[in-house]
């Protein structure tokens, strides 16, 4: 065991703990559960770390061996794979999350200089890994970080389902079926239009995604407490931005306004709010999905959907639409997740948004939740099939061949035969060709997606 000490008192450490003091207060008393904040943020602030201990030594405010050893302090953690045991609900602003990595490198540092974790006159967690620093700056920088990484997945991915959706859209652009509104028959589309305007609104959702990269580059690193830069080296300050680039192989840019960086976190609200946007479409497009499949024998049933398990544990052979429910729930999470950030946004008082680890913790949970969630989606859009002989006895039955006749026999005759064919049980299209109103050659001609699907007024006559 090992002793450290602050103004609060002394703490007994285990000797293999790398972390220190705060970080074990911290562990204490916000041990709510078993979440913790995700490792993506933890990953960048440690980034954030090694470009101002760069940044220090190259103001001639660090040593260079104590410098040296951060540095390779920071290489190591990140190539372990460390995270904070730290859960994300935890006040303090990220003082937390920012003591953790500055204890994890100094005693990542002590060990590379030969000395033992705790010895922190050598290599100090706030005098050397900290110096030029604020919670408040290097937090919100490393938060930023993290999502555009995990906006960038999740914009992969969305690639991905909209190449998947484009060539249903190709794929099944010759299927004439009967348009829904409202859950109740309409004029008839083809298979393929109702799969192009998924595409079309995923494809809104990718462009939106690529804007979104741009929005949120800009970083309040050099701000310290309040925006100000005070307790940095001018000289620090000069190049921090351009080490920070270089770490991170991100185009960031610095705060035109330190305490705006500081103390506002609009930006993250709208990159929340964009992603919202494309969840509702993915929702939208699940929904429809479970609709189109339902049955397979009682229901819709237009479209089948791949199998991925067993649906049931007392009904054989039942298959549930699992990958769309599954969706379908990530997308309510993510939904809810805009409202709570938006929300604790708007709580944030005068110079520092108080509730930046929930906020932080939310948006990249939410996030890579959502990129997560799309490829087992993609998989599940490119196994769909086309059930094309109950697509077209819809049609068939549907009085929407009777909507095509009115305005050449007129409303009235029109609906005496949807209501005749009602009242014998047949189809409007037996009925139409019997009563020699057109012949079958002529009325398929006229069932196809170039005629019903497409403007014009179709020409019925024989």
């Amino acid at each position: 065991m090992r002793k450290e000490k602050d103004f609060l008192g002394t703490v007994e450490l285990d000797d293999s703990f790398p972390f220190g003091i705060n970080t074990m207060r911290a562990m204490q008393n916000f041990n709510f559960s078993d979440e913790v904040m995700h490792p993506s943020i933890f990953k960048a602030l440690i980034e954030v770390k090694k470009a101002c201990a760069v940044s220090n030594l190259s103001a001639g405010i660090l040593d260079e061996k104590t410098a040296e050893a951060i540095v390779r302090a920071c290489d190591m953690i990140i190539k372990e794979h460390i995270n904070a045991p730290l859960n994300p609900y935890q006040g303090g602003a990220g003082t937390s999350m920012n003591m953790a990595a500055n204890e994890l490198i100094a005693n990542y540092a002590l060990k590379i200089i030969g000395k033992n974790y705790g010895e922190y006159e050598f290599i100090s967690p706030l005098d050397h890994v900290n110096m030029s620093q604020s919670t408040n700056d290097v937090f919100p920088t490393a938060v930023k970080i993290a999502i555009i990484r995990n906006i960038r997945q999740l914009h992969a991915e969305i690639e991905k389902l909209l190449n998947e959706l484009q060539e249903k859209e190709h794929q099944f652009s010759a299927i004439l079926k009967i348009g829904r509104t409202e859950m109740q028959d309409a004029m008839p589309v083809s298979l393929g239009q109702e799969f192009g305007a998924w595409a079309e609104g995923v494809s809104r959702f990718r462009w939106r995604l690529s804007k979104a990269l741009e929005w949120i580059r800009e970083v309040n690193i050099g701000g310290t407490a309040v925006g100000t830069g005070i307790n940095a080296d001018s000289d620090y300050l000069r190049v921090i931005a351009s080490e920070l680039r270089k770490v991170v192989q991100e185009p960031l840019s610095v705060s035109r306004n330190g305490v705006d960086g500081t103390q506002n976190c609009d930006s993250i609200v709208e990159i929340m709010g964009l992603v919202k946007t494309g969840a509702v479409m993915i929702k939208k497009i699940a929904n429809d999905i479970r609709i189109l499949s339902s049955g397979p024998e009682c229901g819709i049933g237009e479209i089948s959907l791949p199998s991925f398990q067993q649906g049931s544990s007392i009904m054989p052979a039942k298959v549930n639409p699992v990958m769309a429910e599954a969706a379908e729930q990530v997308c309510l999470e993510v939904i809810s997740t805009d409202n709570a950030v938006a929300h604790a946004v708007s709580q944030g008082n005068l110079e520092l948004q108080q509730f930046m680890p929930f906020i932080s913790h939310k948006t990249v949970h939410a996030v890579t939740l959502f990129a997560g969630m799309l490829p087992g989606f993609t998989k599940m859009i490119s196994g769909i099939t086309a059930n094309v002989e109950k697509i077209r006895s819809y049609v068939e039955s549907s009085t929407v061949i009777a909507t095509l006749l009115a305005p050449t026999i007129g409303h009235e005759r029109t609906a005496e035969l949807v209501i005749e064919a009602r009242e014998k049980g047949v189809k409007i299209y037996d009925l139409v060709i019997e009563r020699k109103i057109l012949t079958k050659e002529k009325l398929d001609r006229l069932l196809t997606p170039e005629v019903m699907a497409s403007p014009g007024m179709p020409v019925i006559e024989e």
